[in-house]
């Protein structure tokens, strides 16, 4: 058996909530991958560890499982620490950062462990350029900036699992995103939003309170089968963990990217449209979508939402409305998200309306039977995409 072909577990990292989207987006790249809490799990090849950093659009880091083994004394810990084949994921002088986290285990001292651990990965490579741990204990999430090869350790009732990131930086940040409104939305949030309403680029799309473009620039990359990974302007894909591992394979990396390339298309071939009220957040959705590639498939203008108007349709109207989660603003709220009603029934009927929400309040104010597509959190607060059609 190649190394191109030895077979790899494979764990895409998600929110959570967005499993049976990525496992969808993994089935239409011919991977059969299982939805677990938290992710996707599949047993793949170099090629497809490859091709699910570039191309997923709702995974937030692809993880490589290296080992997983019962410890409850630190004696086992380092017994089997000196099994695992860290020579394959960090060289001599590379840097390195645990994050470890410990549920109802005997080694509860995460420090304690990760100490250890990285005694191990010395003693199998030689020393290290630098060491230490990252906090946070959520596998989404990251430290921006950071190029230490990052290894994830999990106990729970005294089994470790111990993964290596292959992503580097979280997959969200696909690198167009440099000008940012108030309240950014995350784009695997965005692509998810508009996965989740069944908006597939084959209509028109409006978001009609877009802030610095995310879901109007996500959905550009979606209907001209952009890779995430490629959303720049040259094409080049953006730096991932894996590429620094002594068995890359540049070989079978080159196909991968040559094979997204090659599938990109010409035009978005249908109306994007993005408005807000805010001039400064239209500016840095320009600048977004110029960064992304996709200038050209989107329009982009200063309008209040009662000013909007659609493209022949139908199509589909989708938004990340305001949330209103502080005491004393979904009083504020309530005639924005009535006016999104008002204006959905007057100039889009027949359209799917699609909303990011946080509070049932606030969406029932838009008139509008609403269906629930999707259940994750952003920003730590608990929201739903909501569908549903606008009638007149």
């Amino acid at each position: 058996m190649t190394e191109q072909d030895r077979k790899l577990s494979i764990f895409a990292v998600t929110a959570p909530g967005l499993e049976g989207l990525c496992a969808a987006e993994l089935a239409a790249l011919g991977i059969s991958g299982v939805p677990e809490p938290g992710g996707v799990a599949w047993e793949g090849t170099l090629g497809e560890l490859y091709s699910a950093n570039l191309r997923l659009r709702t995974a937030s880091r692809v993880l490589v499982r290296v080992a997983e083994f019962r410890a409850r004394t630190f004696f086992e810990l380092e017994r089997h620490g000196k099994k695992v084949p860290w020579e394959r994921f960090v060289g001599r002088g590379g840097a390195v950062r645990l994050r470890v986290t410990s549920r109802k285990s005997k080694l509860y001292h995460e420090g304690a462990v990760a100490e250890r651990l990285l005694e191990a990965i010395e003693r199998k490579v030689g020393t290290l350029g630098s060491a230490g741990t990252a906090k946070g204990g959520d596998e989404e999430e990251g430290v921006e900036g950071d190029d230490a090869q990052l290894f994830v350790v999990r106990f729970l009732y005294d089994r470790c699992t111990l993964s290596a990131d292959a992503s580097g930086a979280l997959l969200h940040l696909r690198g167009y995103r440099q000008a940012l409104a108030k309240a950014p939305l995350r784009e695997t949030l965005a692509a998810a939003t508009l996965l989740a309403s069944g908006w597939d680029g084959g209509a028109p799309l409006v978001d009609p309170m877009c802030g610095s473009g995310t879901i109007p620039i996500e959905g550009a990359l979606l209907a001209r089968r952009i890779a995430p990974g490629l959303a720049n302007p040259s094409r080049e894909p953006r730096r991932y963990a894996f590429r620094e591992w002594p068995d890359f394979d540049a070989r079978v990396w080159g196909e991968v990217v040559s094979r997204a390339v090659s599938e990109i298309l010409p035009s978005a071939g249908v109306p994007i449209l993005g408005s807000d009220r805010d001039a400064g957040a239209i500016e840095a959705a320009r600048t977004n979508a110029e960064r992304a590639g996709v200038a050209g498939d989107l329009a982009l203008e200063v309008r209040a939402l009662s000013a909007v108007e659609p493209p022949p349709g139908p199509g589909w109207l989708v938004a990340n409305p305001p949330y209103g989660v502080r005491v004393g603003e979904s009083d504020a709220l309530r005639d924005l998200y009535a006016a999104l009603g008002r204006t959905a029934r007057a100039r889009f009927p027949g359209w799917t309306l699609a909303l990011l929400s946080a509070d049932r309040k606030l969406e029932s104010r838009v008139g509008v039977r609403f269906a629930e597509a999707l259940r994750t959190k952003n920003g730590g607060i608990p929201v739903r995409v909501v569908v549903g059609r606008v009638e007149e």
